[in-house]
């Protein structure tokens, strides 16, 4: 169970990811992070340099490439170095890192493919999200059940952990959607190959600090993409 890799990406993120680093950490120690930083700047690079803790690797890319392709990056990584289990969350906190355990103990314990925290199950709860959020997380959620017609509340949300199975069938597939989108992506592809996909009632905290690096000309490039991949034969 300790052979976990947690893939991070960021943009911007600055001192909230160094305060997640250590709620992390605090969970488990021996979990191992990656932290894929797309930022403009050198502020997170910095903070990095001077967070000394072990299985905590670090790439900078300099240049926005999306959140679909960081977790990719990560998703390669975790082949190569044999991760028997790996978790996607976001850099901002809106992911409780004391939720970790359940999600992972629900995969293996029940040998699922991929975990999902849902944040549109009954005992879920959204906390703080403006109203414009939470209608255009709806709405994706609907384009996407509408499109692939799975039985999932919550293809968007990119708390969710995998086994290398599930990792080892998505990275045989060129990547459609550099954005958020690669969530649904990713979901639809498990589950055309028949994976197990569960989902997990999940507490869902809007950001405290910073603010979202989503802007218009991806939401609609995501979208372009997934008609892409319901048009494509996988």
């Amino acid at each position: 169970m300790n052979n976990l890799l947690i893939i991070i990406p960021a943009y911007n993120e600055g001192k909230n990811l160094i305060d997640l680093l250590k709620k992390i950490k605090s969970e488990n120690a021996s979990w191992s992070i990656i932290i894929v930083d797309d930022s403009e700047n050198f502020e997170t690079n910095k903070l990095i340099d001077n967070y000394k803790e072990e299985r905590v690797y670090y790439t900078k890319r300099n240049l926005k490439m999306g959140r679909g392709n960081a977790v990719r990056f990560g998703f390669e990584y975790s082949i190569k170095n044999k991760f028997d289990y790996i978790l996607e969350m976001d850099a901002d906190f809106s992911h409780n890192p004391a939720e970790i355990k359940l999600l992972l103990n629900k995969l293996i314990s029940n040998k699922y493919d991929l975990v999902i925290g849902s944040r549109y199950l009954k005992d879920s709860k959204i906390i703080g999200w403006p109203i414009k959020r939470r209608i255009f997380s709806k709405l994706s959620n609907f384009y996407a059940k509408f499109l692939f017609g799975f039985e999932l509340t919550d293809y968007t949300n990119g708390f969710r952990v995998y086994n290398a199975s599930a990792i080892n069938e998505l990275i045989k597939h060129p990547i459609e959607n550099n954005g958020f989108m690669y969530l649904t992506e990713s979901c639809v592809i498990l589950k055309k190959k028949n994976y197990k996909i569960f989902e997990q009632a999940t507490i869902f905290i809007n950001r405290k600090k910073g603010s979202s690096s989503l802007r218009l000309p991806e939401i609609l490039r995501s979208f372009i993409g997934i008609i892409k991949l319901k048009l494509k034969k996988l």
